[in-house]
Parts: C-alpha cells; sequence; structure tokens
C-alpha cells in the first residue's frame, strides 16, 4: 500500500509517495500535487534512508554518576527530567527552565510545545530555530503589510512574472524542484535577476547576476528604487491609493545615486540600470528575498528595503507580482504561528496583547494572568543559560551547530543544571545532554505542515516508529503528566491537538478554524487564512486591502548600515555561509545518508584564485579559516564563482569543522536574527 505525505527537508513540502517493500521503505514522487509536480532533490529521494538507520535512538539515555549516557526507562526518565526542573523552578522561579523548538516539528507538535512550555512549566523562555532563519522576513511583513506569509501567492504565480528580482537565494540547490517555475517563467519571455556574492548556480543560470558586496543589500534595493523614481517607473496611482510614507523613502534613496551605490556595493552601475529597467518595465514583477540579506544584523531593514521596490512597482496584491521571501525550515511557516516563539501565542497572535492572552485562557481553561508574558529571544535565551535560565529542553533542534558563535554556545549548554533533548539521532547537541528522549521520524507520525505558499498539508503515518521510540506528542503528554498537569494534556494523537490547535487559532492573523483533517484528506491543501469551514482558504492575500489598520501597505525609510563588523587587516575577507545541495541545516539526518554524505562528504572553503594565489593556497589544500570568535578547518576550493573579497563555507557540520564557530552573534534589535552572512575573517593554508 502507498502513503501519501511529503518530504521531511525544506518548505516547498514535497509530494510523495510511501510504500513498503521487502521491509525496506521507498520513495516515488507525487506527480499530482501542485507544488514539486513529480520532482524530488537528491535529499528528498533519499529521505527514507534514515528511518531504520543504525544510529537510531531506541531508548531513553540518562548520564551517570561515570559521566556516560547510560540506558533507562521512559517512567525514570521522565520522571528524573520533571523533577530536576521542578528543583530548578523552585529554587530560581518558573523562567529558569527554558524551551527550544523548531521550525521541523509539525503544526501540532509546534502548538502543543508552546503550550506545554506555557501551562505545564509556565515559564515565558521558549522560542525556537527559526529565529536564525525566518525572523527578519517575518518581522518586516508584519511591519510592511501587516502579516506575515513567505509567499502571500501561490507559488504557480513565479511562471507569470514577467521580472523576477530574487535576493540572496540559490533555489537550485536549497530547493530543486521550485527552478522548473522559474524555467516556465523562462520559456515565457520572462527575466530573472540574482542577487548574490556568490555566482551561485542559480545565479549562473539567470539572466542577470548582480554580484553585491556581502552586507550591502539595503543599498542595492535603495538604489535600485532609486533608478526607478528618477526613471519615472514607480506606479504612482498604486502608491497614492494602496500605501503610506512613500514620501519619507523618496527622500531617502534619493542618496542613492548609481554611481554612490556601485561603490558600496561593487556592482557595476550599468548593471544597476538595467536591473531596474527590467523591473520597472515589466508588466508583472516580483521580488523574491532570501537568507542572504535577512541573517543579518540589519535583516529587516534590509528585507523593508526590498519590500519597498515590489510596492513602489505596484505589483503586491497582483496575479504574477508582489514581493516573497523563501521559507526555510519544513515548517519554517507553520512553526513560528503556533506559539514557540517568545513574543507568540497560536494564530500568529502576539503574547502581550489582552484579547489575545483572554482568548487563549479560555482555550486552555487557565487564568490569564497566568500565561507568561514575552520571553527571551533565541540568541537572549543561550546568553542566559547557567546564568538566569539553568533547564533548557530541546526538541528537534541541533543548536551545538545551528547557532552562530558555536564554542561559546557549547559553554553555555555545559552550564546548564540540566540539559534535555529529544531528538532521533545523538546530535552535537544531544551528546552534551543529561537526558536524551528517543523521538519518532517524519514518516512514522501524523500531522500537517504550513509550507512557503501558506498551503496547509497532510504528513501522514507510513511505518511504525521503532519499539522504544514515542512521537513527540506522546513525550510532551507524559512529561505534562509527571509535571502534575495530565488533565490539560490528554492528547490521544495528532488529530486532538490540531482540534485544539483550531480554536486557539480562531480569529487570529493564521486563522486555522476552517481547516480539518478532513477537508486536508480531499484537498491539496488548504491556504489560511481559513476562518470556517465554508471558507476555502485564501491562496492570495492584498487583492483589495491589507491587513494593517489603514488598509494600505506601509513603506519604510531605510537607509544603508554598516555591518557588525567590518574587515580590517588582520580579518581581510568577508565570510558568508548557507547550504548546499545534498545537506540540510545542521546535517544531523544528512551526514547519516550514505549517498548524500559520498557527495559532500566534508566543508569547503569558497575561495577566489588571486585570494588564494595572494595566501599561497592551492585547490585541495587544509585551510583555517579564523575570525574574533575562533578558527575552524576546511579543505580550500578555488572558485571564480566568489567575490575576491568573501569567503564562502556551508553550515551543514559540527566540531572542527563548524563554520558556527566563526560566525557573528550580533543581533537585528527587531528580529533577534544573527549575523551570518557577514564577518570579517582571514584564510590561511595549514601546513601539514
Amino acid at each position: 500500500m502507498s502513503i501519501a505525505t511529503h518530504c521531511p527537508y525544506c518548505a516547498l513540502q514535497c509530494g510523495m509517495h510511501l510504500s513498503q517493500e521487502r521491509g525496506a521503505t521507498l520513495v516515488q514522487a507525487n506527480a499530482r500535487f501542485p507544488v514539486n509536480r513529480g520532482g524530488l532533490c537528491v535529499k528528498g529521494w533519499n529521505a527514507a534512508a534514515t528511518l531504520a538507520h543504525g544510529d537510531r535512538l531506541r531508548e531513553p539515555l540518562v548520564r551517570g554518576t561515570d559521566g556516560r549516557l547510560q540506558p533507562a526507562t521512559w517512567d525514570a526518565a521522565l520522571a528524573h527530567v520533571a523533577e530536576a526542573f521542578s528543583r530548578i523552578q523552585v529554587r530560581h522561579g518558573s523562567d529558569a527552565v527554558g524551551v527550544f523548538g523548531s521550525g521541523a516539528l509539525t503544526n501540532e507538535k509546534a502548538y502543543l510545545l508552546g503550550k506545554f512550555a506555557r501551562v505545564a512549566l509556565g515559564t515565558a523562555n521558549i522560542d525556537y530555530n527559526g529565529r536564525f532563519c525566518m525572523s527578519s522576513a517575518a518581522a518586516a511583513a508584519n511591519r510592511a503589510f501587516g502579516i506575515d506569509r513567505g509567499l502571500p501567492f501561490p507559488i504557480e504565480d513565479l511562471c507569470n512574472a514577467e521580472a523576477i528580482l530574487l535576493v540572496g537565494g540559490n533555489p537550485a540547490e536549497t530547493m530543486p524542484p521550485l527552478m522548473q517555475y522559474f524555467e516556465a517563467q523562462q520559456r515565457g519571455g520572462g527575466c530573472l535577476i540574482v542577487a548574490d556574492p556568490r555566482q551561485t548556480p542559480t545565479a549562473s543560470w539567470a539572466q542577470m547576476h548582480l554580484p553585491l558586496r556581502p552586507g550591502t543589500d539595503a543599498a542595492l534595493a535603495n538604489g535600485l528604487l532609486h533608478i526607478l523614481i528618477r526613471d519615472r517607473m514607480v506606479d504612482e496611482g498604486y502608491i497614492a491609493s494602496r500605501t503610506e510614507g512613500f514620501d519619507e523613502v523618496r527622500r531617502v534613496t534619493a542618496a542613492y545615486w548609481p554611481e554612490r551605490v556601485e561603490q558600496i556595493t561593487g556592482v557595476p552601475e550599468t548593471r544597476l540600470i538595467e536591473a531596474a529597467h527590467r523591473l520597472g518595465q515589466a508588466k508583472t514583477a516580483m521580488v523574491l528575498t532570501a537568507r542572504g540579506p535577512e541573517q543579518q544584523a540589519q535583516g529587516v531593514a534590509n528585507t523593508l528595503a526590498f519590500i519597498n521596490v515590489a510596492l513602489a512597482l505596484g505589483m503586491c496584491g497582483r496575479q504574477g507580482g508582489g514581493f516573497g521571501t523563501l521559507t526555510g525550515q519544513g515548517n519554517g511557516q507553520g512553526g513560528r504561528e503556533h506559539g514557540q516563539k517568545a513574543d507568540q501565542l497560536p494564530g500568529y497572535r502576539s503574547i502581550e496583547d489582552p484579547a489575545a492572552r483572554a482568548h487563549l485562557a479560555e482555550v486552555w481553561n487557565v487564568p490569564a494572568d497566568s500565561i507568561p508574558r514575552r520571553g527571551k529571544s533565541a540568541t537572549e535565551l543561550i546568553d542566559a543559560l547557567g546564568r538566569e535560565v539553568h533547564g533548557l529542553f530541546v526538541v528537534g533542534s541541533n543548536l551545538a551547530v545551528s547557532a552562530p558563535d558555536a564554542v561559546h554556545v557549547e559553554g553555555r549548554l555545559a552550564a546548564l543544571k540540566l540539559l534535555v533533548v529529544a531528538d532521533f539521532f545523538l546530535s552535537e547537541t544531544a551528546q552534551l545532554a543529561d537526558v536524551v528522549l528517543p523521538s519518532a521520524q517524519w514518516a512514522e507520525e501524523d500531522g500537517t505542515m504550513t509550507n512557503l505558499e501558506g498551503r496547509v498539508i497532510r504528513r501522514r503515518r507510513a511505518v511504525a516508529p521503532p519499539e522504544g521510540v514515542r512521537t513527540d506528542i506522546q513525550i510532551l503528554c507524559a512529561l505534562a503528566a509527571a509535571l502534575g498537569k495530565r488533565h490539560m494534556f490528554a492528547f490521544d494523537g495528532s488529530a486532538a491537538v490540531f482540534e485544539e490547535l483550531r480554536a486557539a487559532t480562531r480569529g487570529g492573523v493564521a486563522d486555522y478554524s476552517g481547516i480539518t483533517y478532513d477537508r486536508l484528506d480531499e484537498t491539496d491543501g488548504i491556504f489560511w487564512p481559513c476562518p470556517s469551514i465554508e471558507h476555502p482558504g485564501t491562496p492570495r492575500l492584498f487583492t483589495s486591502s491589507f491587513p494593517t489598520a489603514s488598509g494600505r501597505a506601509r513603506f519604510h525609510a531605510t537607509p544603508h548600515q554598516s555591518i557588525a563588523e567590518e574587515r580590517t587587516d588582520e580579518f581581510p575577507l568577508h565570510l558568508t555561509t548557507g547550504r548546499i545541495l545534498a545537506h540540510y541545516q545542521s546535517g544531523t539526518q544528512t551526514r547519516r545518508v550514505t549517498p548524500l554524505r559520498d557527495a559532500s562528504p566534508e566543508p569547503l572553503a569558497e575561495i577566489h584564485p588571486s585570494t588564494a594565489r595572494r595566501a599561497g593556497i592551492r585547490s585541495g589544500d587544509q585551510v583555517t579559516v579564523a575570525t574574533r570568535r575562533g578558527a575552524a578547518v576546511f579543505r580550500a576550493k578555488l572558485t571564480r564563482a566568489i567575490r575576491e573579497d568573501a569567503i564562502f563555507v556551508p553550515f551543514h557540520w559540527g566540531g572542527m569543522q563548524s563554520v558556527n564557530r566563526l560566525t557573528n552573534p550580533a543581533v537585528d534589535p527587531i528580529s533577534g536574527m544573527p549575523e551570518f552572512k557577514v564577518c570579517a575573517a582571514e584564510c590561511r593554508r595549514d601546513d601539514e
């Protein structure tokens, strides 16, 4: 029998079928699912390889007096966690225990984790690894549009855009099935413009490449808008009728004439003008951002600057046009909607909103004033470990690899009185834990996910988890019971949790109340908001108004600011990071899959040949890359596809091959996003 479900990796959530043959789980692409249309990337084709992997955790582990992780029963492990967390909270207060979630969790698990933190533990301190992924884009969209949905239009709109500006994204490697939409756009005569410090496979495939200097994104956006205004290519009627705040943006961008922007960004003036004219002359144009401009200490400002371009063109809300952001993690969209962020309650409600608190208090049957207020964002939470926060429960995240300044992170984790990790492999973070709880994987559980379009889809169980392994829902309910809150977590599975999630989101920005499992089983997914059973869902937002107080979108003046860490004689290069085709996130899964590991067995430091020659580095040499935070060791890959002042390293490895040993933890003051994409570095050849 074949089970229709979805890939566990990126936010496309490609449709696939799983079947069993001679004890093995086989993957087949779902040609009928409208997102991937039968396409899968190499990670998707190999997704089932992790299910029966020999490294699977199959029983709880508790660190003994000898310092080693030893097998334990579920009852003993859960009792140990409950007693230790309770002891910490009695001594240090409720907020002394924190929770760290994941953008890979289903909607049900993200919702239940938020409820567990605030009701079972009574702590304000819950955040998740999506803070390192989508937080800048989310904050910018909320400010400009009054709502945050990665793509506020269906993905097929990409085919109908005459011009697309893609900033800091490389879908040819990070989500290959998406490329069929850009191919269709080009077949229709459309133009793809890619802005990226590297000539990535996506940039090489596009008609235009803008090789901007890392950290100069806002200057690029302001320069493009300057040209559009100067050459009278903005939609003055749309600006007057559907937006507010443009006059200040017009004033600020007047200072970004092409010659100045070339000096700041390194993009030639002629190419800036050509790109602006391609956008301005198109009947339908899109601006898409990804992690490049967003994972910076000015990530919100960068994103707002590109939103300004889309608004000035008059494209937001029009079919085949607008602004969108390419969500990264599998449930990066749903994961940030349902309460596992420090400042949010389910339905994308603000935790400081009295009406939102009253609504959730009724759903949870608790006093409104018992719901904690805003807690610490991810980087703040990590910094507080061992100081204000003495116990931490990590679910589905490997922050020892994925967080910036990894050596500092390891030190903070080691300072905890109790670290508990729920995962299916012994990740680098789990190796540091006091208690490890074995979790079920994607194909072993039911639930829902929300892809980058805001399409809510069904994840279906295809195989049973190994004996001794529990789903995260079972773990959370059992741990809540051990903490004396059994009656508030009496869920017998994901469907029961989803029913409460529907009630919790009713009337919120991300309203799922009209979505049911039965409806999802009959469709290819339903786009939120969906406020009633009769409602068809909302594939396209902003067609007539924006969900702001005035009904208008908001421009934001965003002058370019210097990066948090400029180059020096000691650190003469810009270090930037990202993903590659064969691996995903911290690599906990993909580094265990033989075809993926064989394709990319180690991280390579991409260096321009001219830069390498000056340092005496040859291709294949072992090199040390160092920043103010530490050093890491890689093999050199010489390529002309990167700027001479930059170096690129993928972030999927741990230990001395972890590029996040080097990255800058400076954060955006609005989103809390760390500056992953640019810091000052040196690269030197090792004497072997």
